[in-house]
C-alpha cells in the first residue's frame, strides 16, 4: 500500500512541471483571445463599413472594462491564489465578452456564437489560472451582455433589403422585404 502511495506522490511529482507548464500555455493563450475578440469584431465593422457599429463596440468595450476595473478597486475579493484582493470581477473576461457580446447584438447568432465560445474559453483559462472564481468570470460577461443589450442595435444592410429563404414539407419559398 506504501508503494502504491510512494509512486503515485512520485508520478505527480514527475508531472507537475508540465502541468505547471500546461497551465501557463491555457493562461497565455486565454489573455491573447481575450484581446483577440474585440480586435476581430473591430476588423469586422470595418469589413462591412459599419462606422455606427465600430463606435458601439468602442463604447460598449470601454463602459464594460471600465466598470470591472472600477469594480475591482471597490469589491475587496481575495483571488484563488491568495495573490491579492483584485478577483472580482475578471478584466480579462470582461475585454473579451465586450466583443463577443457586440457581435451577437449586432450581427447575431453567425458572428456571435463563436465569439462567445472564445469568451467562454477565456472565462475556463482565468479560473483555471487560479486568478479568479467562476463568478467573476460569469459577472463579467453578464456586464458586457448588458452594455450591448443597451448600447448596440442591429445591423442594416446598405440598401435595407432582407432576403431568407424557408423550406416546408411540400414546398419553399424565398421571401425579399424591403424596409424604409
Amino acid at each position: 500500500m506504501r508503494r502504491r502511495i510512494l509512486a503515485c506522490a512520485m508520478m505527480l511529482l514527475a508531472a507537475s512541471p508540465a502541468l505547471a507548464k500546461e497551465n501557463k500555455t491555457i493562461t497565455t493563450l486565454g489573455t491573447g483571445v481575450a484581446i483577440a475578440v474585440p480586435v476581430i469584431a473591430g476588423f469586422i465593422t470595418i469589413e462591412k463599413h459599419d462606422w455606427k457599429g465600430t463606435a458601439q463596440l468602442g463604447v460598449e468595450t470601454i463602459l464594460t472594462v471600465g466598470t470591472a476595473l472600477a469594480l475591482k478597486e471597490i469589491v475587496r475579493e481575495r483571488r484563488p491564489d491568495g495573490s491579492d484582493f483584485q478577483s472580482f470581477p475578471s478584466d480579462t473576461t470582461a475585454l473579451s465578452a465586450s466583443g463577443s457580446a457586440f457581435l451577437w447584438a449586432r450581427y447575431g447568432w453567425r458572428y456571435g456564437l463563436p465569439a462567445m465560445a472564445a469568451t467562454q474559453f477565456v472565462s475556463y483559462s482565468r479560473v483555471q489560472a487560479d486568478k479568479h472564481h467562476w463568478y467573476d468570470t460569469l459577472a463579467s460577461s453578464a456586464m458586457a451582455a448588458g452594455y450591448a443589450y443597451v448600447f448596440t442595435t442591429p445591423f442594416k444592410q446598405r440598401y435595407n433589403i432582407n432576403t431568407s429563404l424557408q423550406a416546408t414539407p411540400d414546398s419553399a419559398f424565398v421571401q425579399l422585404s424591403y424596409n424604409w
